[in-house]
């Protein structure tokens, strides 16, 4: 694949790799840190298995109902999982979960478009939201380890 066909962002996160996964892996967890700040979701289907289905609204902040339908392809627990999106914008997605230290591990998102031009498109918007979709799993992940937050 070529690289600007692709947008890549990662965070180091001070969580287990086995916490982070069942943040995503749970949608008890999972609805509360998917999406851009502000975002809340309804998650209608999730089947975390090999041509699975995973359909949501993501709901926007101020207005808007946005659906996505997704058929999950590789699902390896603690490590990756990757799906296809059947709803615009269109691209593959690939998840990494990668164990640091016992304590620490790095969440990858990868999204892989047919073309530079797609990709381009999507690239303003898709790496800030990005950060925002970490933050908010940072917060998850301390409410799941109980950690206090000031």
């Amino acid at each position: 694949m070529h690289p600007d066909h692709e947008i890549v962002s990662s965070r180091e996160l001070h969580a287990p790799v086995e916490t982070v996964y069942r943040a995503f892996a749970d949608p008890q967890h999972l609805q509360h840190w998917w999406g851009p700040e502000g975002f809340t979701n309804t998650i209608h289907e999730f089947n975390l298995v090999p041509e699975g289905k995973w359909i949501l609204t993501m709901h926007g902040p101020e207005k808007g109902h946005y659906e996505n339908a997704s058929v999950f392809k590789i699902v390896e627990p603690n490590q990756r999982v990757a799906w296809t999106r059947l709803s615009q914008p269109w691209f593959d997605m690939e998840v990494r979960f990668e164990s640091l230290t016992q304590t620490t591990s790095r969440i990858s998102f990868r999204m892989i478009f047919k073309t530079a031009e797609e990709s381009n498109k999507i690239r303003k918007f898709a790496t800030p939201s990005n950060e925002e979709n970490f933050d908010r799993l940072e917060r998850q992940l301390a409410k799941m380890m109980g950690v206090n937050e000031n």
